[in-house]
């Protein structure tokens, strides 16, 4: 079979979503199916054109920017050329894109697909408002278009203003989510050099808290901040590893700016720690230096969280904020706390009653590793290709 893979940021962007998109591809690569990715040329530093990992990747040359969207001048074009190539047509939303490829598949007999990770809600303001408005129309017409919508969970599109539209060609199939082996010594020297513990763990040790995401206003970092000054009092060699893209985050220059003068007030004392975009190898080292992962995030812009999957399957307990979607992990697995949506005393409550009784929150990880496993997440769209192919016949 033939796919062809549509979204605006691939790699090497690291959201959620595009982690996603490049697990699923070359999971479908790995079952003997031809996968290209077409996307933006955001980043001039990366080829327009390659093979990685038997995934082609082509990128369309960006003419501007809009807010965290890029205008792409041959994308049309590109989607006739491509759309007409392959046998799926796979889409990851929010794109304001989409329509035009929903709507050429259409036209030649394709099937359509959408993988709806979130709702699109960007920060207060008059054009941000507007942005949401073009993009809600533009997903709307390629949902009314495509032959079926994939989501993670049926909490979410239960809840979800656009989902809920939908529900008559709704799946939900769960996230592939898997890491490498974390390199010999790796784990060790991650903890050394963020001085977690030394030669006697048991004096040195330090309750380690986690956070992996952007530094953005949607993931609730000022939650965490809140939280934390309750969490030193009982534990005052605690500190946060913030793993993930702080600097120059699209759109959120104005969050950062906000939020830094607090946060260095932490680092000068040792209890936050910035340690940068990591690689999957290295995330594999972060996770089992945590005691637990915090996902405070704020609203429906995040759907799942699919870092609490990579931490549980390092036996790290989560603290999910109450959210649709978010808050499903732990309540699948009871694998930690669901606290109530931007509620910074119940988040330093939940992340304490971790610290003070871990194994209570510790679960078998190869059993959660079955359940999301790239392969077997491929297969399921698979079997949904194959249904949805007889359907059209």
């Amino acid at each position: 079979m033939k796919i062809l893979t549509v979204l605006t940021y691939y790699r090497p962007h690291t959201s959620g979503l595009t982690i996603y998109a490049e697990r699923l591809a070359e999971a479908f690569v790995q079952r003997g199916h031809t996968v290209t990715v077409l996307t933006s040329h955001f980043d001039p530093s990366t080829p327009a054109e390659e093979m990685r990992n038997g995934v082609r990747i082509v990128r369309a040359p960006v003419a501007l920017r809009v807010s965290k969207g890029v205008i792409m001048p041959t994308f049309g074009w590109l989607a006739w050329k491509y759309v007409a190539e392959n046998d799926v047509v796979q889409l990851h939303l929010p794109q304001f894109d989409a329509p035009g490829f929903t709507s050429r598949a259409r036209m030649l007999g394709k099937l359509s697909v959408l993988t709806y990770h979130c709702d699109l809600q960007l920060p207060v303001g008059f054009f941000n408002k507007l942005v949401n408005t073009v993009v809600d129309f533009q997903n709307t017409t390629a949902a009314l278009l495509s032959n079926h919508i994939v989501t993670y969970t049926q909490d979410y599109a239960d809840h979800s203003p656009f989902l809920s539209r939908f529900k008559n060609k709704l799946t939900p199939i769960l996230p592939p989510v898997q890491l490498p082996p974390a390199q010999k010594g790796a784990v060790e020297a991650l903890a050394e050099a963020n001085q977690i513990s030394g030669p006697d763990p048991s004096t040195l040790h330090r309750p380690v808290i986690g956070m992996a995401t952007r530094f953005a206003s949607e993931k609730g970092v000022e939650i965490l901040l809140e939280a934390l000054p309750k969490v030193l009092e009982k534990y005052p060699q605690a500190q946060v590893l913030f793993a993930g893209q702080h600097l120059n985050v699209m759109g959120e220059q104005a969050y950062f700016e906000r939020l830094i003068p607090i946060i260095r007030k932490f680092e000068e004392r040792g209890h936050w720690r910035f340690l940068g975009n990591l690689s999957p190898q290295q995330m594999a080292a972060y996770y089992p230096n945590l005691d637990a992962l915090v996902v405070s995030s704020l609203n429906s812009t995040e759907a799942f969280g699919l870092v609490q999957i990579e931490a549980m399957l390092n036996n790290v307990p989560c603290v999910a904020s109450a959210l649709p979607g978010v808050r499903r992990p732990v309540q699948m697995t009871g694998m930690g706390l669901v606290t109530p949506i931007g509620d910074a005393t119940a988040l330093a409550d939940a992340v304490l009653q971790i610290l003070a009784e871990p194994q209570k929150y510790r679960r078998d990880p190869a059993e959660i590793a079955r359940a999301y496993d790239p392969d077997s997440v491929a297969i399921e769209y698979e079997n949904l290709f194959k249904r949805l192919g007889k359907a059209s016949a």
